[in-house]
């Protein structure tokens, strides 16, 4: 096994992994014929040069670098994990920066760096439900950023006719190629930056109920059983849900 766990720990076959992710995205993403539903919304703000917060469960992480215009620059929060890390890498194939932190390390710098890059009109990419779960709930992260930057969050799906999901804690939708696929997205959701606790309780729902609406539309297009959120939320206070 030692052997075995040096290869795995190499930067070479880390590095060779993370382009071969993002290779296998671009397959799925190419043979692949995709809708997108709502994709006026997100336009909108990116025709007038106004930032917002990209909402996504972790589940759905697979193809949010396709939801993207490129010539936009985004910032994802991507846990300072070993697997967390392996996302980031990959996604930088694709041109997205990213922001190490999570609910456990870093937390407070990552919120600040993701407040920093929207005032300075970037746009955030954030998993609510991310790194840890529970699974399809919202954690109070995002809202905190939404809140502080002033910013509203759009919540964004995809689904696709070919793909399973897997019996990870998000179920995380493996897709495959050769499908039919669809994107999703959701109104605005905005955050008073005076709003206290109840209303900041409020909009967290709103922001989960948000993906969960999106994230069952884009399953119900697609032919696919919808995913179940966690029975329960576990409090965290403080938690900016990066992806894992």
């Amino acid at each position: 096994m030692r052997p075995l766990k040096r290869v795995l720990q190499s930067e070479t076959v880390r590095r060779f992994s993370c382009w071969l992710a993002s290779f296998y995205i671009r397959l799925v993403y190419h043979t692949g014929r995709w809708a997108v539903v709502g994709g006026d919304i997100p336009k909108r703000f990116w025709d007038e040069g106004k930032p917002f917060i990209l909402g996504f469960w972790h589940g759905r992480l697979l193809l949010m670098p396709y939801c993207w215009d490129h010539r936009k620059t985004i910032h994802m929060l991507i846990s300072e994990h070993r697997d967390g890390q392996l996302i980031a890498h990959t996604v930088g194939h694709f041109g997205i920066k990213w922001a190490a932190g999570s609910s456990t390390r870093g937390g407070a710098q990552a919120l600040r760096t993701m407040v920093k890059a929207l005032k300075q009109g970037d746009y955030v990419g954030i998993t609510p439900d991310g790194p840890r779960g529970p699974r399809m709930r919202a954690s109070d992260g995002v809202v905190n950023v939404a809140r502080l930057s002033g910013v509203p969050v759009i919540p964004v799906a995809f689904g696709t006719t070919r793909g399973r999901c897997l019996s990870t804690w998000d179920r995380f939708l493996l897709a495959w190629p050769f499908g039919r696929g669809v994107i999703v997205w959701g109104d605005p959701i905005r955050v008073d930056r005076k709003a206290g606790s109840e209303a900041l309780e409020s909009v967290r729902r709103q922001v989960e109920d948000g993906l969960n609406a999106v994230t069952a539309e884009a399953d119900r297009l697609s032919g696919r059983p919808p995913v179940k959120p966690a029975r329960e939320r576990e409090s965290r206070p403080g938690d900016e849900g990066g992806a894992s």
